[in-house]
């Protein structure tokens, strides 16, 4: 046989397992059912002590990874032993590397995301953005409007945490002392960046993982359009009475973007529609489109490192100007990701998924989406978020992989993006603003407008009956 030949026969061979954990054949495996086990009760105590570790991040300052990091580890420890008690021992092993998978993917794609966003960021794209509002000189009225409308409609395309801390940002350097503007502002930024996220599967991680399950097409998303900005506009309308009706001085700000700002931008919006299109036109993952997009960067990016020299020399001016003196790199974007989100996600996503082998979740599925009904059952994954992180409570829904039409998936998907605006605490976004706007966004200035924000969620749900039912 030809040694082209048997090298061939050879890579195929390696293929052959990783194309069957890629079609999902080891979803097939029947799990042992753990939950009246030792170990089963033994995982759901470390996943409850892991969470409550990350719920107190501020207060601990212990990045929210490490717990559930460790966490991951030994459920599927646990879960290991038991299986080979049983005289199943490569049942664990099987059903890690399916959920592994999972992760995979949704990690990856996050990671092109970042880079992007991070890349923008360092070419001062939202710097002059926040230096046009600071220079317009609008009122705090005006200013409160106009930060939340942005927020809602630029969260969507970028994440709601980078969204909000921008967004923050130009309320404090506006605002100042005065310290009910900010408060408000800050409310209505973490409402309108959450609720923006809602109706696009690229605006928060929950909405990417029901798209990337292929549960919803990409455009069924934008039929949540209507229902989110009727979440954003009722709490905002109730709080605009409240905002002082003041004209702060305008501000001297100017801001440039770096060299090939715009260009990246265009390249962000090019790369989205690759990974859509490789989905809907291809049937691949999305993940696929959005790696290649990530070449689309790092092609220009080794054109503005070749011609920076060229470009410094006849712009020493405009270089100076922009800060602009070091040729532009994409792996330092690659390394500014936000590593303990991704490394988060991935002890969610396994610990979730131990919990799933366990049987904890077929258990939980058939009381809440069997017993309660799914309207009710999605309602209440809407207020879950408001304490847990969403991500969990939407993997685990994915994973129980409940019996629902489109209506019904449309609205837990709703309701895991704008649930977590109920509290400061159950999004990433009011998270991040407390720490920004420290003792002036606090969880009790949030909870004094808790009952806003739930007309506006309880809203929702009816225009989305009404609209999509």
């Amino acid at each position: 046989m030809p040694p082209v030949q048997r090298l061939l026969i050879g890579l195929f061979a390696l293929l052959v397992p990783t194309l069957a954990l890629a079609s999902g054949e080891t979803a097939a495996l029947q799990a042992i059912d753990l939950t009246d086990h030792t170990v089963g009760y033994l995982a759901l105590l470390i996943f409850v002590i892991a969470y409550a570790l990350v719920m107190g991040e501020e207060f601990l300052h212990l990045r929210k990874s490490k717990p559930v990091i460790i966490a991951a580890g030994l459920i599927w420890c646990l879960i290991a032993y038991a299986y080979i008690q049983q005289g199943q021992p490569d049942l664990a092993g099987e059903a890690v590397r399916h959920t592994l998978l999972e992760y995979a993917e949704l990690m990856l794609f996050l990671l092109v995301a970042m880079t992007y966003i991070n890349a923008l960021e360092e070419r001062r794209v939202f710097d002059a953005l926040r230096a046009w509002l600071i220079r317009k000189g609008f009122g705090f009225r005006a200013l409160f409007w106009m930060t939340g409308t942005l927020a809602f409609f630029i969260s969507p395309i970028a994440d709601n945490l980078t969204t909000a801390l921008l967004m923050c940002a130009v309320v404090m350097a506006v605002g100042g002392d005065n310290r009910t503007f900010v408060t408000l502002s800050c409310i209505n930024i973490v409402v309108a960046a959450n609720a923006g996220g809602a109706f696009s599967p690229f605006g928060d991680i929950t909405t990417l993982m029901v798209w990337q399950k292929g549960v919803l097409d990409f455009f069924t998303f934008f039929k949540l359009f209507v229902p989110s900005v009727v979440n954003y506009l009722v709490p905002a309308l109730i709080m605009s009475f409240a905002v002082p009706n003041l004209k702060p001085e305008a501000q001297e700000a100017n801001t440039h973007m770096k060299r090939g700002a715009r260009r990246i931008l265009v390249l962000f919006i090019l790369t989205i529609a690759t990974a859509v299109s490789f989905h809907n036109f291809l049937h691949l993952p999305p993940v696929i489109g959005m790696l290649t997009g990530l070449g689309y960067l790092q092609i220009f990016g080794y054109f503005l490192r070749k011609t920076h020299h060229s470009w410094h020399k006849r712009n020493e001016d405009r270089a100076a100007l922009v800060g602009d003196m070091t040729p532009f790199d994409v792996f330092n974007k690659v390394a500014r990701a936000e590593w303990d989100t991704l490394l988060f996600f991935y002890g969610v996503v396994l610990c979730v998924g131990g919990l799933g082998q366990i049987g904890y979740l077929s258990f939980a599925s058939e009381v809440m989406y069997e017993q309660w009904g799914p309207t009710l059952a999605n309602v209440a994954v809407g207020g879950l978020s408001a304490i847990v992180d969403n991500i969990p409570v939407m993997f685990a829904v994915l994973t129980m992989m409940p019996e629902m039409n489109e209506t019904q998936w449309l609205l837990v998907t709703l309701m895991a993006g704008v649930g977590g605006s109920l509290l400061s605490i159950g999004s990433a976004a009011g998270v991040a603003l407390m720490g920004q706007a420290r003792g002036t966004y606090t969880f009790f200035a949030h909870l004094e407008w808790t009952p806003a924000i739930a007309l506006g969620f309880l809203a929702s749900i009816v225009v989305h009956f009404w609209i999509n039912g």
